[in-house]
């Protein structure tokens, strides 16, 4: 699951999905849990995760074209599949709707819009044929730059293509204010996140990484030697600015990111640049104040800025346009930025299908365009029922929670329970979707190219971002597309939102039994909940500001607690000397503990209302709630995939969210009988029981 940060923030559990709903009570009902897939002659009370999947994992190979494999990954590709099939019927078809303009012209629909882009992605002669050749004229507006001033203009040109570099302005909603929108300045990106910079257990990364920026500048046209010390300088030149950026730990303190500036305040941090001129050039000269999300980083790079040579700046500008150009332009060069970042850094053998990689660029493109098709197939509004069903009783479940924690007050729990209730949920896809009129998606007939498309896309969601700012938050928009296998918490819009395809097997099986669905989707809605109450969202109030509600005793209680399920998780070896990061992974820790918990008494509430079955295969409808929780984190990695995530994820891999949670939760001792001297037993002192 993750919480949604567009420039800054949001939460999402990792992902799931849902098939068309029917309650015929006279179908043959699905059996929820495979037992082939467990291993009983491991202990639940022992290893609960080998118990659950053990089987699952002796006979499962990893996919070359996947870096890992469990539950979710299966999910999304049997979506993928489904949504290929939409697609490749709607080429066949070309039965789009028809749509006008506001002057009655006849428009491209989003359906087929979403078809363009597709097929351009697909037409590998045109891009071969095409070569670096789209990129080229942006390479020469870098190497136009002759002084400071003109890189300055340069960044600010390029700020509807996506950036040039060292800083960018978006808008997102203000965190103190979140029902208007503001204004934020940033930090640019750099080619690895900042720990792969900074932190020496993984320098051979950082050396592959400068190898790969030496091959791709000799593909541009440098010589071998001069590739090699360009490279050099580039890596350094991006160590630097990453050194000064706030941890990824700390970036997860929402609070660290909230520093509204007036313009000659900003001028002050970072004289080097002439702010004024920046913000007129992209079209907000009016504005009184920006909201500046790393101070440290921006005093930093004003003095970079000031000592580096042009010459070192145009070497930077020219990588990050190389760089994030590279996957849509040749299969050679698409290819090659494979070979770094998926098989160096993660560990891929092979990739993807063809056709799977464009749907990927698809959905991150235009993904309401196609999830329009998706739902029409997929997801009847009927189907949305029984999915609103057990998220009111996993509500309800959460706010009995509430009102029995021993550490919170009374003042507090009364906070928290009108947060609770200001919650939105949404469900499967937006009631009000995307407006894509505005955007040009050429098709091959008109001569398109995936490059061209690309632009138009990211020029697109600029201008419609930035014509946001000042204006009342439009609190209809989705963060992801219906077609997406995940779900998400807002934190500044108080919602949890569950795309259509999470809500399918095996997160949700409406022919399984409801203990297998409280298990899975149950826990996951629980999850997203639960991040409203985390150690960042719990920042927040009812109403999505950025305000404490907490007294300072019960904040001081809530701190300590986190630190206890902070310990629990970094004392974890995962792999060779890597520890799990307890710090960085503390948010969906919380979401994954209060998300059990929570479904869990959402269950009873289904059980006490409409009566308890009987055992299903020998197991009572506790144990299936906890089981099926362990099935959907079914997870195998590899080695490079497992150290990647642990760098860079605010997940703990999955193998370990399906256990480990379940080692503060009494209910689940209940369930298996855990006892003292059991691997799976903690004392109830060391229990963690924070929602």
């Amino acid at each position: 699951m993750k919480t949604i940060k567009k420039v800054l923030f949001t939460t999402a559990i990792a992902s799931l999905a849902f098939v068309a709903c029917k309650d015929d009570k006279k179908e043959e009902r699905s059996a929820g849990i495979v037992l082939e897939n467990m291993d009983t002659s491991v202990k639940p009370t022992d290893d609960f995760f080998r118990h659950v999947n053990g089987a699952w994992l002796d006979k499962t190979e990893i996919p070359d074209d996947q870096t890992s494999w469990g539950g979710f990954n299966q999910l999304r590709k049997k979506t993928d599949a489904d949504v290929l099939e939409i697609l490749n019927q709607a080429i066949e078809e070309k039965d789009f709707p028809k749509v006008k303009d506001a002057q009655g012209n006849e428009i491209d629909s989003d359906q087929e819009k979403a078809v363009n882009y597709y097929q351009t992605i697909m037409d590998t002669v045109a891009r071969n044929k095409q070569g670096k050749a789209p990129v080229m004229p942006f390479l020469a507006k870098v190497d136009e730059i002759k002084t400071k001033k003109d890189v300055e203009n340069y960044i600010t040109n390029m700020a509807p293509y996506g950036g040039g570099g060292f800083y960018g302005f978006g808008v997102f909603n203000d965190l103190k204010n979140s029902s208007e929108y503001a204004g934020y300045l940033s930090g640019g990106g750099l080619g690895l996140s900042r720990d792969y910079y900074v932190d020496a257990k993984v320098a051979d990364k950082l050396a592959k990484y400068q190898e790969f920026v030496a091959k791709m500048l000799q593909e541009f046209g440098d010589e071998v030697a001069t590739a090699k010390k360009n490279a050099a300088t580039i890596v350094a030149f991006e160590k630097s600015l990453a050194e000064p950026m706030m941890t990824k730990e700390e970036s997860r303190d929402t609070r660290r990111m909230y520093n509204p500036m007036s313009v000659e305040e900003l001028q002050k941090l970072a004289p080097a640049i002439d702010w004024k001129a920046h913000l007129t050039g992209i079209g907000v000269a009016d504005l009184d104040r920006v909201i500046v999300t790393d101070p440290k980083y921006f005093k930093a790079m004003n003095d970079i800025f000031q000592n580096r040579s042009v010459e070192d700046i145009k070497l930077l500008l020219r990588w990050n346009t190389i760089n994030s150009s590279l996957s849509s332009l040749s299969t050679d060069l698409e290819t090659a930025n494979w070979e770094f970042y998926a098989k160096e850094m993660r560990g891929a053998k092979k990739q993807r299908a063809r056709d799977e990689r464009a749907l990927g660029n698809l959905n991150g493109a235009i993904g309401e365009a196609l999830g329009k098709l998706y739902v029409e197939k997929m997801f009847p509004p009927e189907a949305k029922k029984k999915a609103e069903e057990m998220i009111d009783n996993v509500m309800l479940g959460f706010e009995a929670r509430i009102a029995q924690l021993p550490w919170m007050s009374e003042v507090t729990k009364e906070k928290a329970l009108e947060k609770l209730h200001k919650l939105t949920v949404k469900i499967a896809y937006p009631d009000v979707w995307k407006d894509y009129s505005k955007l040009q998606v050429k098709g091959l007939d008109e001569g398109g190219s995936y490059f061209e498309n690309a632009i138009n896309v990211t020029k697109w969601n600029y201008n419609k971002n930035m014509a946001k700012l000042g204006k009342e938050v439009d609190r209809t928009e989705w963060g992801m597309s219906p077609q997406t296998v995940n779900a998400y918490f807002n934190p500044v819009n108080n919602e949890i939102v569950f795309p259509a395809a999470i809500l399918q097997p095996p997160f949700y099986d409406y022919k399984a039994d409801e203990a297998v669905n409280y298990g899975g989707i149950g826990a996951v809605i629980g999850h997203e909940i639960s991040h409203s109450f985390d150690d960042s969202g719990a920042r927040f109030d009812g109403d999505g500001n950025l305000k404490n509600w907490w007294t300072d005793e019960d904040s001081e209680k809530f701190g300590v607690i986190g630190k206890k399920l902070v310990k629990q998780y970094s004392d974890i070896i995962a792999i060779d000397s890597m520890h799990l990061n307890g710090e960085y992974t503390l948010g969906e820790n919380i979401g994954d503990l209060g998300g059990v918990q929570a479904a869990y008494e959402g269950l009873q509430i289904f059980l006490n209302k409409n009566g308890r079955p009987g055992k299903i295969d020998g197991y009572t409808p506790e144990q299936r709630f906890f089981m099926s929780w362990g099935t959907i984190w079914r997870t195998k990695m590899r080695d490079e995939a497992l150290k990647n995530l642990i760098m860079t994820n605010t997940h703990a891999p999955g193998m370990y969210r399906a256990y480990m949670p379940l080692k503060n939760v009494d209910a689940f001792y209940d369930a298996f009988d855990v006892k003292e001297g059991d691997k799976m037993y903690l004392k109830p002192e060391e229990r963690v029981r924070i929602w």
